[in-house]
């Protein structure tokens, strides 16, 4: 049995050859980040288990993976790379996610995304690039309401860093939660409730479009909008059209729709956006517990196998 890291950046590389065991199973690592899914058959050969960190896996190419068994996705929204669903029942491949690696490292960026998007930073920084002395009105957010929508290990790491400058969290999850500080309400009272919105849901069937057109019109005018969880949790067109509108004063987004996000997009055109490339994840920290939770999946896999 091997593994093949199919799309291994230079960080990620040097992490998987630090933690590799002299025991573990062979794991060739491709450092081919940009990689195309019609590369994979021969980039794993007969291996059993596929690395991934953010290449697409569509169920054509999967079928021409002859070895392929099990799938270890580096992080938990396959969703946006591959039909975990069909590639189990069509070709017997099992993907397997990592939980909680980066909660704090994206907790972190989220803050981050937020202080950014209320100062304008983003803004009075391209002006002053371009020669021009511009002076931008800024919002406080000491006091203000911070709307959390899902309540996982990374928004728990929001609301602690949120409310520790003082801001007053509210949120709600799809199960019931708890937490000192914060209260919980029903969706739709989060969203008429906060001055800023942070996204921290898993993408599913389920939560696909939750922020819609509808409830991005029940939102408090000039709201900030973060989203460091996945692209498709918002109506893009409804978004947009909100940040032109005013009715989003500001988004800070590290995920989008489609990724890579294309040269040109209309997000890049518009001043009240502040863009980060899916990095809120990268730290040295949440490399080494990503990499080595992904090592112990292997472990575990080839262990079942013998």
């Amino acid at each position: 049995m091997r593994a093949v890291f199919v799309d291994a950046n230079d960080a990620l590389s040097a992490v998987t050859e630090k933690l590799l065991r002299p025991d573990d199973l062979p794991v060739t690592i491709n450092r081919f980040p940009a990689i195309t899914p019609g590369e994979l058959p021969k980039a794993l050969g007969d291996a059993e288990i596929a690395i991934i960190d953010h290449t697409h896996l569509p169920i054509g190419v999967a079928r021409q993976c002859r070895g392929l068994k099990h799938v270890v996705f580096l992080g938990t929204g396959p969703q946006s790379y591959m039909d975990p669903a069909r590639l189990d029942a069509e070709c017997g491949i099992k993907v397997h996610v990592i939980k909680g690696y980066g909660d704090t490292a994206v907790a972190e960026c989220a803050f981050a995304l937020m202080w950014a998007a209320a100062k304008g930073l983003a803004g009075m920084d391209r002006a002053m690039r371009a020669g021009d002395w511009m002076r931008t009105e800024a919002m406080q957010l000491t006091g203000k309401t911070l709307g959390l929508i899902g309540f996982g290990g990374i928004g728990s790491e929001m609301a602690r860093l949120s409310l520790g400058v003082g801001m007053r969290v509210v949120a709600w999850n799809r199960s019931p939660a708890t937490h000192t500080g914060v209260a919980f309400m029903e969706l739709d009272e989060v969203l008429e409730a906060a001055d800023i919105v942070s996204l921290h849901l898993a993408l599913n069937d389920g939560t696909r479009g939750i922020l819609s057109a509808e409830r991005i019109r029940c939102m408090k005018p000039g709201v900030i909008l973060i989203n460091t969880a996945r692209g498709a949790l918002v109506d893009e067109a409804a978004m947009i059209a909100a940040l032109r509108s005013g009715q989003i004063g500001h988004a800070g987004l590290d995920v989008y729709t489609t990724e890579p996000m294309p040269a040109g997009h209309e997000l890049t055109t518009l001043p009240n956006v502040t863009l980060s490339a899916h990095s809120g994840f990268r730290t040295p920290e949440a490399n080494d517990n990503l990499i080595g939770a992904a090592l112990d999946h292997c472990r575990r896999i080839a262990g079942e196998i013998a």
